[in-house]
């Protein structure tokens, strides 16, 4: 299965949805239906005959398809995913700055950037597709669903290159925010490089023997009462690489629910306890105009003030 929303797609962009699309392959399924009771095992059946018999799942030149329907393969079939019982997040998503070009936006903790998994609607990407009415906006990078802070969108596909090119190149400079624990035997500044991977079968990262693939310069802003206001300079991207690198240190980000132990999973989020860790500002020239831009959150973490001129 693809999401998948450009001009090549037969559906349009539903209330900043866009359309996803899969693959039928090669098999020996009597009918469309069985094929896709097989596909989606946790769909109720009653829920894709529902579908179905709405017309809601077409093929490339845009015609509804029926269930009981001899099995083509080759072929791709286009929809409109659902997330069932999708628990709303409670937090607003400021636009900091727009253009014909350009989004920038100020994204709340518990906010995903994009749809995947259990999170569909509640995403910055359908939110302001559908509010902004711009079915076409596109994110230039991520930022994990429990981090908050600066996140930036291209409003016009013809320039989705262009700015992807400066996060490719890292011309693009980030800067975050985190509390946690201090350790006063660590001398500041600090520069963390290590190799992460992925835990085999896990989701999340860990430091490896071998060549280094990260980098994040670390400063302290301030400690008291034995927790640190830290800035994060990551000169790198990868997964979860400033919560790891802390981690490292033996300075876990304040209510990390996944570094250095993975926390029991929980059906709902808990709002009170956010991650402390911000995407404080983006800085880059803008290939299209040339203007060097600066973009910052607005947003505070716990126990202190937002800091002056954001």
């Amino acid at each position: 299965m693809e999401r998948h929303a450009g001009a090549a797609a037969p559906l349009p962009v539903r209330d900043g949805v866009a359309p996803s699309r899969v693959y039928l392959p090669d098999g020996s399924w009597p009918t469309l239906f069985d094929f896709l009771q097989e596909r989606f095992p946790h769909v109720p059946p009653e829920i894709l005959l529902a579908r179905l018999a709405r017309e809601d799942i077409v093929d490339q030149a845009g015609q509804p398809q029926r269930g009981d329907a001899p099995y083509e393969s080759g072929r791709w079939l286009w929809y409109y995913r659902e997330v069932p019982r999708e628990a709303p997040v409670p937090f607003d998503l400021p636009v900091l700055f727009r253009d014909e070009y350009l989004v920038a936006v100020d994204k709340p903790h518990f906010l995903a950037s994009t749809p995947g998994g259990r999170y569909l609607r509640e995403t910055a990407l359908v939110r302001l597709r559908h509010s902004l009415d711009m079915p076409w906006l596109t994110p230039l990078h991520r930022l994990d669903r429990e981090t908050a802070g600066v996140l930036l969108f291209c409003a016009h596909p013809a320039y989705r290159g262009a700015y992807q090119s400066l996060f490719q190149s890292r011309q693009v400079h980030k800067e975050y925010e985190a509390l946690a624990p201090w350790r006063p035997g660590i001398e500041f500044p600090t520069v963390r490089r290590s190799r992460l991977e992925q835990r085999p079968g896990h989701f999340t990262m860990h430091e490896v023997d071998g060549p280094p693939n990260s980098e994040t310069r670390i400063e302290l802003i301030r400690a008291t009462d034995g927790i640190g206001r830290f800035r994060l300079m990551p000169h790198t991207g990868r997964k979860h690489q400033l919560r790891v690198h802390m981690s490292a240190l033996g300075m876990p980000i304040c209510h990390d629910g996944f570094y250095p132990v993975l926390q029991p999973y929980a059906e709902e989020d808990d709002f009170s306890k956010p991650l402390q860790l911000l995407a404080r500002a983006i800085e880059f020239i803008d290939p299209v105009s040339g203007v060097r831009r600066r973009f910052e959150s607005g947003r505070a973490l716990e126990g202190g003030q937002t800091p002056h001129g954001v």
